[in-house]
C-alpha cells in the first residue's frame, strides 16, 4: 500500500494516522502537488493528495473516501475510527465535515496570499475565508468544551484525528487565526492529540513552495 502526500497536508496526515491506528503498513511517498504534479498526476489527474495506492494498483483520491474503504475493512468494533451506522456515526461525520472544511478554507487562504499577494480583487475572498474559518473555529470551540473526557465522543475517533489535523495546519498557516482568541478546549485537545505515538509518526512542519 502506498500513501501519496506530504504529512504537512492535514488531509494526508489524517490518513496516515489512521493507517497507524488500525496497524496497516503501508509505504510513504511525500510528494509535493507543486514540484512533483507530474508524478502525483500518474494516479490523480487532478493532481490533489492524499493518494492511496492499494495493493492491487487502485488509487484512491480524497481522505473522506480512503478513510471510508479503510474503515470497510476493519471487523473489529472496538478499534473503528467511526461507528458503521445511526446517529453516533453522523456526530462522528459531522465533526470531520467541520473539520475538513476549516482545512480547505486554510489551504485556500494560504494559497491566495502566496500566489495573489498584490492583487487587491481577492480582499473580498481572503476576508471570506477568515471569517468562516473565525466562526467554524468558534463552533467547535464551544463542542468540544462540551464534550467530556479526553476524547470528542468517548474514545478515540475520526472527529477527533481531523480536528487536531486541521488545527495544527492553521497554526502553522495562519498562526495569527488562533492567536487572536482564546480557545482552551480546542487548545487541550490539540495538546493531548499531538502528545500521542500515532501522531508524531506522521508529521511535518509546513512548507509551502509553488515552483
Amino acid at each position: 500500500m502506498l500513501l501519496i502526500g506530504q504529512f504537512d497536508s492535514p488531509f494526508v496526515r489524517r490518513v496516515a494516522v489512521a493507517l497507524h491506528h488500525y496497524e496497516i503498513p503501508f509505504e510513504h511517498r511525500p510528494w509535493s502537488v507543486w514540484a512533483q504534479a507530474q508524478e502525483i498526476a500518474r494516479y490523480n489527474p487532478l493532481r490533489r493528495v492524499p493518494v492511496l495506492v492499494l495493493d492491487g494498483g487502485e488509487a484512491l483520491v480524497e481522505s473522506s473516501a480512503i478513510l471510508d474503504a479503510i474503515d470497510d475493512g476493519v471487523a473489529d468494533e472496538d478499534r473503528r475510527l467511526v461507528p458503521r451506522s445511526g446517529p453516533a456515526r453522523r456526530a462522528v461525520l459531522r465533526v470531520c465535515a467541520l473539520a475538513t472544511g476549516l482545512a480547505d478554507k486554510a489551504v485556500s487562504l494560504l494559497y491566495e496570499r502566496v500566489l495573489r499577494k498584490d492583487d487587491l480583487r481577492s480582499r473580498v475572498w481572503i476576508d471570506r475565508c477568515a471569517v468562516q474559518l473565525d466562526e467554524t473555529l468558534d463552533l467547535l470551540e464551544r463542542e468540544r468544551a462540551a464534550a467530556l473526557g479526553p476524547f470528542w465522543f468517548g474514545a478515540l475517533s475520526h472527529a477527533d484525528v481531523a480536528v487536531a489535523c486541521a488545527l495544527r495546519f492553521v497554526r502553522e498557516a495562519h498562526p495569527g487565526v488562533l492567536e487572536a482568541r482564546s480557545r482552551p478546549a480546542l487548545e487541550g485537545h490539540c495538546a493531548r492529540c499531538e502528545a500521542m505515538p500515532l501522531f508524531q509518526s506522521a508529521v511535518q512542519a509546513l512548507h509551502v513552495a509553488v515552483s
